[in-house]
This record gives C-alpha cells, sequence and structure tokens, in this order.
C-alpha cells in the first residue's frame, strides 16, 4: 500500500506542476488586461522568485562540502542562459497579451519539436532514417510545427462562448471580449518564445555538465533577469505610476508567478524528472490545454475557437508521435544495456531547468 501511494506521488506532483503553468498564463493574462505594464511586471516577478530562492545557495553549501566551484566559464553560461530566458519571457508576456493563455499553452508542446531539431542540427542527438522510432520522432515533430502554423493562422468561428451573459459581466470582463487582439502576431511571438526555450535547454545541458547544482543555478538565472527586466523597465517605463503596485490582480499575478509558478513549480518539476525520468513528465504537457481552455473559460470569458481545437489537436497528435519515438529509442538502450527500465528512465535526464522557464 505504502509502495502504490509513493508511486502515485510524481502523477499527483505533474498534474500540480502543469496546472500551476496553465493557471500562471491565465492570471498574467488577467493582470495586464487590467492594465499593469508588462515591464514593470516581469521586473517584479524575477526579483520576487530570486528573493526566495536565495538561500538556497548558502544552504547548499553548508550541507554538501563536494559542491564544485562557480568558475567564471560557468558564470558566463549562466548569464547566456539567462538572456535566452529574458528574451523567452518578454515574447511569452507580449504573446500572451495580444492572443490567450490557451494558444500560449498550445505553443508550448512545440518545445520538444524544437529541442529536437537542435538537437540534430549540434549532433547530441542520433538519428537513424530507417528507425521507426526516428521516423516517428520526425513525423511528430513536422506535425507539431504544422499543428502551431493552424492555431496561429486560423483562428475559425468560436465554438464554446462565455458563460455569462454580458448584461451581468463585470466590466473587467467586457473589455477583455471586446479588446481586439492581434492574433497572428502573438502566435509567431508565442512560436518564439518556445524556439528560445529549446534553445535554453539545449545550454542548460552543457552547464549542468560542468556544474551540476540544480538549485544554484536557478538562483543565479533568477538574479541575472532580476538585472536585464529591471535595465529593460528602467529605459522603457517612464511613468512613475507604473512602478507603484497597489492591492490588485497585478500584485496577485506578480506573487503567483514567483512564488507558486516559478519557485514552487520548477522544484517540484525537477523532482519528478528525478523520480521518473524526461518522458514521463513530458507526457502531460498537453494536459495544459485542458486547463488552459477551463480556467481562461470560466475567469476570463474567453471564447474557444476551432481553429484552436484543431491546432491543438494536431500538435498533441504529433508530441505523443515523438514520445513514442523517443520511448522506443530508450527501450532499445536498456535492452542493448542490460539496465534496469526503472533505472534507466531516471537516468536519461532532461535539462531540470525546463520546468522553471516554460512557467511563463
Amino acid at each position: 500500500m505504502e509502495g502504490r501511494a509513493r508511486g502515485s506521488l510524481p502523477f499527483v506532483g505533474m498534474i500540480m506542476v502543469v496546472l500551476s503553468q496553465a493557471s500562471n498564463m491565465v492570471v498574467l493574462k488577467m493582470a495586464m488586461s487590467d492594465g499593469i505594464n508588462k515591464c514593470t511586471m516581469v521586473f517584479y516577478c524575477n526579483a520576487l522568485s530570486s528573493l526566495v530562492l536565495l538561500p538556497c545557495p548558502f544552504i547548499i553549501s553548508r550541507r554538501s562540502g563536494s559542491c564544485p566551484p562557480l568558475t567564471f566559464s560557468v558564470l558566463c553560461k549562466i548569464f547566456l542562459l539567462a538572456l535566452l530566458g529574458f528574451a523567452a519571457q518578454m515574447c511569452g508576456y507580449v504573446g500572451i497579451d495580444y492572443s490567450s493563455p490557451v494558444l500560449g499553452t498550445a505553443m508550448m508542446n512545440l518545445i520538444p519539436a524544437f529541442t529536437f531539431i537542435l538537437a540534430i542540427i549540434l549532433r547530441t542527438e542520433k538519428v537513424n532514417w530507417k528507425s521507426s522510432s526516428s521516423q516517428a520522432k520526425l513525423v511528430g515533430t513536422i506535425t507539431s510545427i504544422l499543428g502551431a502554423f493552424v492555431v496561429t493562422l486560423y483562428k475559425g468561428p468560436p465554438i464554446l462562448l462565455s458563460p455569462l451573459p454580458p448584461s451581468v459581466q463585470p466590466r473587467r470582463l467586457l473589455f477583455i471580449l471586446s479588446r481586439q487582439s492581434n492574433w497572428i502576431l502573438g502566435g509567431f511571438l508565442l512560436v518564439a518564445q518556445a524556439f528560445l526555450l529549446s534553445s535554453s535547454y539545449i545550454l542548460q545541458a552543457f552547464i549542468l555538465k560542468d556544474y551540476p547544482v540544480v538549485l544554484n543555478i536557478m538562483f543565479y538565472v533568477m538574479f541575472f533577469l532580476t538585472i536585464l527586466s529591471g535595465l529593460l523597465s528602467f529605459i522603457t517605463v517612464r511613468e512613475p505610476q507604473s512602478w507603484f503596485l497597489k492591492v490588485d490582480v497585478g500584485l496577485i499575478a506578480i506573487l503567483y508567478s514567483a512564488v507558486v509558478a516559478t519557485a514552487c513549480g520548477s522544484t517540484l518539476g525537477v523532482w519528478c524528472v528525478k523520480r521518473t525520468g524526461p518522458v514521463y513528465v513530458s507526457m502531460f504537457k498537453p494536459l495544459g490545454i485542458v486547463f488552459a481552455v477551463g480556467l481562461g473559460f470560466i475567469f476570463l470569458g474567453e471564447m474557444l475557437h476551432l481553429g484552436s481545437l484543431i491546432g491543438a489537436i494536431v500538435i498533441v497528435m504529433g508530441f505523443y508521435a515523438a514520445m513514442w519515438g523517443k520511448s522506443k529509442e530508450e527501450d532499445k538502450t536498456m535492452e542493448g544495456s542490460g539496465v534496469d527500465g526503472s533505472l534507466a528512465s531516471s537516468s536519461h535526464k532532461i535539462p531540470l531547468l525546463q520546468n522553471q522557464t516554460s512557467s511563463v
């Protein structure tokens, strides 16, 4: 009984991780629709996340005497990682502001496809074109990208309307429904975010080889993100009132994004990767679309369009085809090496910062 309860913990954990990421997009959309400045919100979120993660380097250095030294070379790579993360953050925030959390969650399923393409280019992924597993990964990658174009370029008629009649909707909800969003521009910005995140995952793999202290890396990434977003905010934000925080949806969004989605969500995601391996964790990503649709429908009164539904289904089909090919390759690796399945699953680690940056 105890073993079964332990086995269900990663399942519950990943449900919470995906829910925190999808709900974070909805909360950010609510805050931006309420008028909060995107640049200052990014700065406050990063600064608060840095404060939450600040004790990690001190705790780890005290508990672990074998912590490797942080060299200047590693620090430069971490700064480059933060630069990619900052660009991804801005593309994600603006993309969600122009479109919707449903579109943002759908585009996150492009990350495995882009990562696969970059891994082939950098020759970190071996491909046997005669193998069915490699063919499945290739077909899945192309299908996911085509699905993203469907979601972006074809909005289609609404198939799910707001549950509340316009006469009883609050003023903010009416503003959201009447706003003319640039759907195509938002879609391409979210595609750019997925590509930047995929590039950062490749860089993470190189950093973790030299400095495999995940929580320390996360703190320094958030520290550099705070500096970068602070510089951008000080340059672009001229109105003093944009810096003042009020007890409204903007403050709630900053607290939720920094504490729940970034600090807690990323840590729980890393723990799930360590317990189950990357394939199991990746299987939960398409579930975010379901959460985003439900939360956006309830809290934002957003309409679900036919193009979003068709594109999301195509992306999910491509995603699972690529994951099937990847799992087949891992099964062959296990059979060839004679390693136990549970051990091999946890040994094929993906970069452990993945859940931290894709929560934006």
